[in-house]
């Protein structure tokens, strides 16, 4: 149970933090977002982590920048980042972890939704993303 409590804390440290990281521009707007992200297993599901973050014009001039990524992804490769609409998605590979993944966000006015689909050599799992646009930013 040890080791599956220091794997859950991995991937969570992996994809709590949205940055947003390659062209074309983020459909995402700046401002201060409250993003919510939530993890299931089969057999499990873990409650939602909510953070603030603000998010500059800067971050969305990328739409690589608005993918949920964490601290500790530096083996990580985003690819086949697209923007279609208001549609974002990816891929994305950990070659010293044996991680792959794929994603999927939509935007609409100041709200996001958002999923991705994670595989491990132990196990997979989804991840599920809500972002609420809450106002600017405070300087």
């Amino acid at each position: 149970m040890k080791r599956f409590a220091t794997v859950v804390a991995a991937v969570l440290s992996l994809f709590a933090v949205p940055l947003l990281a390659a062209n074309p521009a983020s459909p995402m707007k700046p401002g201060k977002w409250e993003i919510s992200v939530q993890m299931d297993m089969p057999g499990m599901s873990m409650p939602a982590h909510t953070m603030t973050k603000c998010v500059t014009k800067e971050e969305i001039a990328d739409a690589q920048n608005a993918i949920p990524k964490g601290r500790n992804e530096s083996d990580c490769k985003m690819k086949d980042v697209k923007v279609d609409g208001n549609t974002l998605t990816w891929k994305m590979n950990c070659d010293a972890r044996q991680i792959t993944g794929e994603g999927k966000m939509v935007f609409e006015s100041e709200t996001y939704t958002g999923e991705a689909h994670i595989k491990m050599p132990e196990h997979e799992m989804t991840m599920k993303y809500t972002g609420k646009r809450l106002g600017d930013c405070e300087k």
